[in-house]
């Protein structure tokens, strides 16, 4: 089985609204929603397990039904950040899944993720065990030394990740597992992907893509309702 784990449990304050960004309207539907449906039409995506924000739970119930996300199966409450929300999801996993079943680690509020970066992270996957979309920065780099910079970065000695970050089942259990019983979940940032470096793992690399952003601003919100009225141009054409 794949099955996404699209963290939902956030407030998204940076975003200055009167809900949690995920639940945001674009064009009359939540961000979510748009996120749940790009796993929902992927043909190799077998369940769906949605890791929400407590008091949301049952408005995100309502959305399942409205609009029709059958591969939903399981939804969660999520954790006070990023890690303990991965760790309910896995938690609530098992007993569900196989050790060489796959779970994909998403953020509800990426909505433009396509079906090809979905299909070559469940590919790499299959093969290392586990894969992150990555790519090249198209951009210059530099230091950041307080209001200046004075190093250049070249940009072929570093990637970009995003999501979903992929691993098989018995990989990512063993890795929370073993973070947790060292004390280790307090002590990086907070992403599966920081997590692995603390640990000395290695993050195999599958296909990224520039347009596969995560909302954080209100600038994202309009570039994707510019998105969605996009695809509907193309779909009516």
């Amino acid at each position: 089985m794949n099955v996404p784990v699209i963290l939902a449990g956030g407030v998204g304050s940076r975003i200055g609204a009167d809900r949690p960004k995920q639940f945001i309207e674009v064009l009359g539907k939540p961000i979510l929603v748009y996120t749940i449906e790009a796993f929902q039409n992927h043909p190799e995506i077998d369940a769906i397990e949605v890791v929400c924000i407590e008091s949301h739970i049952d408005y995100l119930q309502s959305l399942v039904e409205k609009y029709n996300l059958s591969k939903v199966k399981w939804i969660t409450p999520g954790g006070e950040d990023f890690q303990h929300s991965v760790i309910n999801g896995i938690n609530n996993l098992k007993g569900k899944l196989d050790d060489d079943d796959i779970v994909l680690v998403h953020y509800g509020a990426s909505p433009f993720v396509s079906e090809d970066v979905i299909t070559d992270a469940i590919r790499v996957c299959k093969d290392k065990g586990n894969s992150s979309p990555a790519m090249s920065s198209l951009l210059l780099l530099g230091s950041n030394d307080g209001d200046k910079s004075t190093t250049w970065i070249d940009r072929d000695k570093v990637v970009i990740f995003n999501a979903p970050q992929c691993f098989k089942f018995s990989y990512v259990t063993q890795l929370y597992d073993e973070a947790i019983e060292k004390g280790l979940i307090e002590k990086v940032e907070p992403h599966t992907t920081t997590l692995m470096y603390l640990m000395g793992r290695e993050i195999y690399f599958s296909k990224g893509s520039q347009t596969n952003i995560k909302i954080t601003n209100k600038e994202d919100l309009d570039l994707f309702e510019g998105y969605v009225l996009m695809k509907k141009l193309r779909n009516e054409n």
